[in-house]
């Protein structure tokens, strides 16, 4: 038996992947259905739009493995040559089916489009016995084809909307039902803030070895994450494989670990301000509002968010956070001092429950010996006034992009410590 047996590949169709104008996204996207179907997935490929060589590594495939997955090239524009190569891969003919041009012009309003429009008509051509995968989003259909015995070929548009609604649609039941034996893949993600994940690692060590369930590490800027995947008939036996494991781990990690699966740490607070019917504002200097968009980018962030003040300058910092002269020129923008009062003006002005402030270096210019790049302070202020004062120093080999992100990390991060520690 050959080892590549009943094994599934990814065929990635364009030249903008390989120049790397954009970002391969479904192959991402459908290597993780793949799994959740429980589908061993050996390889992923990348072509150009180029026909001999989309042709040579079709046959390549076909020889290694029986289902394949294409994305890209089903378009109408003269690179857009996928179908035609899987047929040239296979001497076989393509034959128009005249259903799909009239639907073409539905979805295209108009029904005066000529029946020599070749650029689009393009599209309708397809091998005698294929199985039509109709594209609700889009003009170009895929489809679903066994040209020899034991090696099924199903094509998609490279527009990830398209090509997920056509997977979710058509292609997922019948790789389900052709393709997947009882069993399938479930998945279970713990998210760390505030360890690395190395230090992850160190401790559990021993559970990289398991077979059933699998843990995997994954780090993000920022945020670790465990994966454990159990291989089950079904989602209840499979969390019950999953439990031990994810009961161990949030007893080693009871401080780190902040949720889970699709949990971020914005959303995480906003739920717990939200139960605890309380609110929150920002003063931002060195992030320059990035703290408040990670907040404001969950929805129901309203409830509980009630606005920031990005004082970027000393003079806004003086005028609408009253931070006086005498205490910036003395102290500096990036001290204890300013960013304490910073937090307790803005939650005193804006009238909220809770409030975090940060200034700091971000780079790569205006640090000196004192305050190089990579200084953050960060101070929180509760509804007891009790103020909780946070110096960080990032390494100054990273980008400012970096030390923002991180910055905004610490600062929610810290923040959740917090609301953990005053439980109501």
């Amino acid at each position: 038996m050959s080892p590549y047996s009943k094994g599934v590949e990814i065929l990635s169709i364009g030249t903008e992947l390989l120049l790397g104008n954009i970002t391969n996204t479904n192959a991402q996207w459908i290597s993780e259905q793949l799994s959740q179907l429980g589908l061993n997935h050996f390889r992923q490929s990348t072509v150009g739009d180029n026909c001999d060589r989309i042709i040579k590594v079709i046959q390549e495939i076909s020889k290694r493995s029986n289902l394949l997955i294409t994305t890209g090239g089903l378009g109408p524009t003269p690179d857009d040559l996928t179908t035609e190569a899987i047929a040239k891969s296979f001497n076989v003919t393509l034959f128009e089916r005249p259903h799909l041009w009239d639907e073409i012009k539905q979805k295209l309003s108009n029904s005066n489009l000529k029946d020599d429009s070749s650029s689009l008509r393009k599209q309708c051509f397809f091998p005698k016995n294929a199985q039509i995968i109709n594209n609700p989003r889009g003009t170009a259909p895929g489809m679903i084809w066994e040209p020899i015995k034991g090696f099924t070929i199903l094509t998609f548009p490279g527009v990830p909307s398209e090509m997920k609604t056509m997977w979710e649609e058509t292609a997922c039941d019948f790789i389900k039902t052709k393709f997947s034996d009882s069993y399938s893949f479930f998945s279970n993600t713990l998210k760390f803030a505030g360890i690395g994940e190395s230090s992850v690692a160190e401790k559990i060590n021993d559970l990289f070895n398991l077979k059933n369930p699998t843990v995997a590490p994954y780090a993000n800027l920022g945020e670790v994450k465990l994966r454990i995947t159990a291989r089950a008939k079904n989602e209840l036996e499979a969390k019950n494989i999953i439990k031990p494991i994810k009961e161990k781990l949030k007893k080693e990690f009871s401080k780190f670990i902040f949720g889970e699966d699709n949990d971020t740490l914005p959303s995480v607070l906003i739920n717990k301000l939200d139960e605890r019917k309380e609110t929150i504002v920002f003063a931002e200097s060195c992030t320059g509002g990035l703290l408040s968009s990670s907040i404001t980018s969950i929805s129901g962030s309203s409830q509980v968010f009630l606005g920031s003040i990005v004082s970027y300058s000393n003079a806004l910092k003086n005028s609408l956070l009253n931070i006086s002269e005498k205490k910036l020129e003395k102290y500096g923008a990036v001290s204890k001092e300013v960013c304490e009062a910073m937090a307790i003006n803005v939650k005193e002005k804006l009238g909220a429950d809770w409030s975090i402030a940060i200034s700091g270096i971000a780079g790569p210019k205006g640090g000196s010996q004192d305050k190089p790049v990579g200084l953050v302070y960060i101070s929180i202020s509760g509804p007891n006034n009790h103020i909780t004062n946070i110096k960080k120093k990032f390494n100054s080999t990273r980008n400012r992009i970096e030390i923002q992100t991180l910055s905004v990390n610490v600062c929610l991060n810290s923040f959740r410590l917090i609301l953990l520690s005053d439980r109501k």
